[in-house]
């Protein structure tokens, strides 16, 4: 098989290919150059699953980062197991038709539990007294010991938090070509998701993101020249675009005010109490997952919902399947945002009963995607040195909250999930490959682009 590589450039659309990207525009300029249809929603988890096994969410299941676990009452996001795709991956039929074909996953999410040969992500380390510990997670288990020998540890604050930057997607790409120096992988599937942070803090129309750009130029560039050097056809990726907005929306807040939302008290603090709610939104970007327990309920519910601020669309039932969504594990309503809006996970109606989770980088305790953990509070006097004693007082042994994310959701610039009006906001795939490809791709023919650059032959990809 022809040895190949996937570049998953987060966040890279037409729009932003130009003089900023100086190496990515002189390589596009002699490349097939097309858009990807986002699926819908159009977010990492989704459009990546889409992309590796070629079907919608109805089959594959993952109807976003995370969904309602509704036989444990609880939201889980950004889970780890590869177990949850419910569809064969890309690699799987690859290497059915050739039983030496090897593949290398550099940190596309469900990246635990697989079968792929090769296998990079971050997993911190939880200690037992609360501590949280920069690491990664690999397979075979002691290449996580040989890049962090060569690389340091994995920069886990510079890849989620107020800490972003380009150190992290540069991170995963030196790991990913130490790696193709061990092994040679057939096919290497990698992540650089260095321009979903200040497209989302400062939106793609802010001037600030021109640094952003030449920054991951700079990564791609090196790897394109490295893999081509090793005879390797590359396709540039990207899975959603990222659109300018000015307006949030706290769709569990007007949930909460007609009664639909259920919360315990602790300590001061509110908490979501799902079980006991008739209704909740499990917010991810521009589109949220709403769950009705009462079916009686959904019709009002839909209505209104229908009614709120920067909402385009509420889908009930077999309505979602306009977006072939319809999944056991969407909610009852699947609510999609305008294109300037996009919605949080805000349940409480007074900050200062906000939960403590609320004002730290907590992905996990969160019932929602909360992109306010990209900032620190500007509220906040002295933050670095508050921060500065927050480290000691944890390196010293004593247990402290790293309560400094703000609650102001009007901060954030930019956001995706829906499907942009403008097909400049569209995901890209660039390939230097002699197949024709389309002007447009729908999401799920990337699947088919990846096995043709190995030369598996369409007709042999059925399952």
């Amino acid at each position: 098989m022809q040895k190949t590589v996937v570049l998953d450039v987060v966040g890279l659309t037409q729009s932003l290919l130009g003089k900023n990207t100086p190496f990515l525009a002189k390589w596009a300029a002699d490349a097939q150059n097309t858009v990807v249809h986002p699926v819908l929603p159009a977010v990492t988890c989704t459009a990546q699953s889409t992309y590796l096994t070629g079907k919608w969410p109805e089959e594959h299941g993952i109807v976003a980062n995370g969904w309602y676990f509704r036989d444990e009452d609880e939201v889980k996001l950004w889970r780890q197991s590869n177990k949850l795709v419910q569809a064969p991956k890309v690699w799987e039929i690859a290497r059915a038709k050739d039983p030496n074909f090897t593949v290398a996953n550099m940190g596309w999410w469900y990246n635990m539990n697989t079968t792929a040969d090769y296998t990079l992500t971050p997993r911190p380390q939880y200690l037992a007294d609360g501590r949280k510990m920069p690491d990664c997670y690999t397979q075979p288990a002691d290449l996580r010991d040989t890049l962090q020998a060569k690389l340091g540890t994995f920069p886990l604050f510079n890849y989620w938090g107020p800490k972003t930057s380009i150190k992290s997607s540069k991170w995963i790409a030196d790991a990913s070509k130490i790696t193709d120096d061990l092994y040679d992988p057939t096919l290497t599937l990698i992540y650089l998701p260095h321009l979903d942070y200040n497209l989302q803090r400062l939106g793609p129309s802010d001037p600030r993101v021109a640094k952003d750009l030449q920054e991951i130029d700079a990564v791609v560039g090196d790897l394109i020249q490295f893999y081509e050097a090793k005879g390797a056809q590359v396709i540039v990726l990207s899975e959603y675009g990222i659109s300018d907005v000015n307006q949030p929306v706290h769709l569990n807040r007007v949930l909460r005010k007609h009664g639909y939302i259920a919360v315990r008290n602790e300590r001061g603090t509110e908490l979501l109490d799902m079980a006991m709610s008739k209704a909740f939104a499990v917010a991810d970007h521009q589109v949220a997952h709403v769950y009705v327990e009462n079916p009686a309920d959904i019709a009002e519910v839909q209505k209104l919902l229908h009614q709120v601020p920067g909402v385009q669309e509420v889908l009930a039932g077999d309505e979602r399947n306009k977006y072939n969504l319809a999944h056991e594990r969407c909610g009852e309503l699947v609510v999609v945002a305008d294109q300037r809006s996009w919605f949080t996970y805000y349940f409480w109606l007074d900050d200062k009963k906000a939960p403590d989770y609320a004002r730290m980088v907590d992905i996990h305790k969160k019932p929602g995607f909360d992109p306010v953990e990209m900032f620190a509070d500007p509220n906040i006097k002295f933050l670095l040195p508050k921060v500065a004693g927050k480290v000691l007082k944890k390196k010293l042994g004593f247990r402290m909250v790293m309560d400094i994310i703000p609650l102001d959701a009007t901060l954030i610039k930019g956001s995706h999930g829906r499907i942009p009006e403008d097909k400049a906001e569209w995901p890209v795939l660039l390939t230097k490959s002699g197949q024709a490809l389309p002007q447009e791709l729908q999401s799920v023919d990337v699947f088919n682009v990846i096995l043709s650059h190995l030369q598996v032959q369409k007709q042999e990809m059925a399952v």
